[in-house]
Formats: structure tokens, sequence, C-alpha cells
């Protein structure tokens, strides 16, 4: 059978399984395409392995490949996938597990960064010179977390150890989930926006989250409070987050996603003054690309392939 690897963008797909148990014709593609180019490529294939939410697959896609009988995506859960048009066809599209931890602790680890200027003055240090600003300790502070399920729990119990207050909204937050998790519930999204020195999302993207925070949310922030992304990236107005960091009306932002990924080399987003500043930290959708997470991912890719190749039950998405 013949495979496709999409986007292996660290070239670390075949190392992090036994891809060759398969006995397929196996073919890597390290690049997103889409449109009539990703039809074209994908044609001859029976198979195809998504990273999920890499490169879309919409019905347009799936209805144009006449070879294709599986889909499998890293995680259950891939909504660039159109799994009705899958299911209309009788191709099954399979998942895998997921490694959670991975995307909390690079939160963190942005939420760290930032706060303390650390991009700011490892650039001084390559540039020659020495200290360019004051960072300020997570002590004290105030976490809002937009979101407190799987993700946003973790990054609470991640950061109640460093002594800030956490506060969280979503607009299905319960007061029991906040109780449980030891957590302030805030009133609004605008209250926890005021309120937060650090205010983190941990949303699924939806009609009800998608361009949430725009100018006018941001408006209520402080100054100095940092925006942290991990997320999706639709969620955020790009353009207003650029807006109040050259007004000086947002301290600094931190982001992992994006509206369209990769980001064009000449996006305005790569704005290198507000980057070289340390107000703007990016970094290109890593926060769960680590190896114990791809090694997850590819290695239940392999098993969903040969269960289906056996017909075995299979882990599906749309059943």
């Amino acid at each position: 059978m013949k495979i496709a690897i999409l986007d292996d963008y660290q070239e670390v797909a075949l190392s992090l399984a036994d891809w060759n148990s398969l006995n397929g014709d196996i073919t890597v593609f390290t690049d997103t395409i889409s449109g009539p180019q990703l039809i074209e490529r994908l044609r001859p294939f029976e198979v195809i392995c998504l990273m999920r939410e890499r490169t879309p697959f919409p019905g347009d896609v799936i209805n144009a490949l006449p070879n294709l009988k599986l889909i499998v995506t890293s995680g259950m859960r891939n909504l660039s996938i159109d799994l009705e048009a899958a299911k209309a066809r009788g191709i099954p599209v399979c998942g895998t597990a997921n490694r959670a931890p991975s995307t909390a602790h690079h939160t963190m680890s942005l939420i760290l960064a930032a706060t303390g200027g650390l991009f700011r003055e490892a650039l001084s240090m390559r540039n020659g010179g020495w200290q360019r600003g004051v960072g300020r300790d997570l002590d004290g502070l105030t976490l809002g977390l937009i979101g407190l399920g799987k993700q946003g729990a973790q990054v609470a119990a991640l950061a109640r150890p460093f002594g800030m207050r956490i506060i969280a909204w979503s607009q299905n937050l319960t007061p029991e989930r906040c109780e449980e998790l030891g957590v302030e519930r805030a009133v609004s999204l605008h209250n926890l926006l005021a309120e937060a020195d650090v205010a983190s999302i941990h949303l699924l993207l939806s009609d009800r989250s998608t361009g949430l925070i725009d100018a006018d949310a941001l408006s209520v922030m402080k100054t100095d409070a940092v925006l942290v992304n991990t997320s999706r990236g639709p969620i955020v107005k790009t353009s207003a987050v650029l807006r109040a960091l050259r007004a000086g009306q947002l301290g600094a932002a931190a982001l992992d996603v994006y509206d369209s990924e990769p980001v064009a080399p000449d996006h305005s987003m790569r704005d290198t003054d507000l980057i070289d500043n340390g107000k703007l930290i990016l970094t290109p959708h890593t926060a769960y690309v680590t190896e114990q997470t791809l090694r997850i991912f590819y290695t239940q890719t392999v098993e969903d392939v040969a269960a289906w190749a056996s017909g075995a039950p299979l882990r599906v998405l749309n059943p």
C-alpha cells in the first residue's frame, strides 16, 4: 500500500516508529501545501497520515483523491478534517492518543520568558550588550486562565508553586470546577483581563471563541500585562495585538499559534522591533512538539494503519 506522511517538519517520523512493519511504500513530505498542488501530490496514495491541524483536509480534497482508503491523524480531534466527507466515501479517519503535559509546559516557559524579559536579554548578550531591562517575579502576579479544561488546569498546577494568584473564565466555567481546582472564578472575560498580569488562552476553537480577544478585550488589560496563546490562532485578533503592543497598551505577547500556518516569512507578525525589544515572543507551533509526544503520535499511527490493513478494530473519529 502507498502511504503518505505529511508535514514532518523535523524529519523524525521514520525514526520514531517502526514503519517498516507495515511493508508499505512510504513517502514523507516535510512541507505544507494546499489546493490543487496538494491534490496532485496525494492522488496516488491509499493511506494519508496527518499531523493534526497542519495540512487542512476539507471535503474537496478528500473527494478528489480516488485511491484514498484511510486517513490517520495524530490526536483524537482534528477540526481541519471534513469527517462527514470522509464518512460519505466510506473512508475511516483514525486517531491516536496524546500526551497532555507538553503544551502546558510550553505555556509556562512562555510565561517565564515574557515576564522575565528572557529573549530581550539573550539577544543583548548575543549582540555584545549587557542588561537592557527589568523583569518581574511571578510570585504575587495574577494569572488569568481563559479556559479551565485539561490544559488550563495543568497550567494552573504549574503556576501555583511560583506563588501566582490564579483566576479563570470561560463561557461554560462552573463554580464547582473552580472550587475543584482551587481557582478563583472571574465574573466575565473583561473582568479577568483587567485583573490579570498574565492572561493565557486555553479554549477550543469554535464560533464563540473565534476573534474573542479583539481590540475591545485588549483595551481593558494592564499596560504591562502579558498575553499568551498556545491554543488556536484565530481566537486572537493578530492585528489588534500588534497595534496594542506598538502603542504601549500591552506589555508583551507570547504566541505559539497563528491564523495561517506556517507563518509567511514576510507576515506582519514578524515585527523585528517588537521581537528585539522583548515585546513579542513567537514560537512556531511547537507547544506539543516533543520527542515523547511525537513518538506516541507516530507509533500509534503505525498501529492504526496495521489494524486497518488486518481488519482489526479501529480508533475512529467518524464512526
